[in-house]
């Protein structure tokens, strides 16, 4: 079983539809209290870190995720759900989750050609192996549509970039947290096969 979390993000449905085609038990939740009690997390999102947050704390699913990370549960972060894992992001000054060490910058572009939000299909290049990608392939492209960047204080903790403009890191993690910038669920059969490693992923 995989808990979705719900915190008012977006994008709680794709998401849940996904999983349902790869026949993989889940449920959508608000309730602190089932998270606890969860053996796998995913916590999607579209929208406003600020938002996410202010959310996250009011229902007390702030202290439910970090208590299950500390237990070695299985989380898994998209978009937003990437973004608030680290310390802080630049959107409204959000101090986030704080699991991993690091910011979310704005894309600031020098090119007039290139729009923020990046949004659309972009190739993942993979720079330390996960369970998770082990599947992706060179020049494989998933889908992506944000105006902030997870920026990671730590090396060890990017394993996938992609490139507008700059590097920058498409899926981060550390122990029993993995997280993409990207959207799985939107990023057809490559997508699909990472979702369904994440049920599997035992770390």
């Amino acid at each position: 079983m995989i808990t979705i979390i719900d915190y008012n993000a977006g994008n709680l449905t794709s998401v849940k539809r996904a999983l349902d085609h790869l026949g993989i038990e889940n449920c959508i939740t608000p309730d602190p209290e089932v998270v606890s009690r969860a053996g796998r997390i995913l916590f999607p999102g579209v929208g406003h870190a600020g938002t996410a947050m202010a959310v996250l704390r009011q229902r007390g699913l702030d202290a439910a995720l970090l208590e299950a990370f500390g237990r070695g549960i299985p989380m898994m972060g998209i978009c937003v759900g990437a973004q608030v894992a680290l310390t802080r992001s630049e959107e409204a000054d959000t101090p986030c989750l704080g699991i991993l060490p690091g910011m979310c910058p704005r894309f600031e572009l020098d090119d007039p050609r290139l729009t923020v939000p990046h949004m659309g299909w972009n190739t993942v290049e993979v720079v330390r192996p996960h369970f998770l990608l082990k599947d992706v392939k060179p020049g494989d492209q998933f889908y992506f549509v944000h105006a902030y960047y997870p920026q990671p204080e730590v090396a060890s903790d990017v394993y996938a970039t992609a490139n507008y403009e700059h590097d920058f890191a498409a899926a981060i993690g550390r122990d029993n947290l993995f997280a993409t910038q990207f959207h799985p669920e939107k990023s057809g059969t490559v997508g699909l096969q990472l979702l369904a490693n994440f049920a599997k992923w035992r770390p």
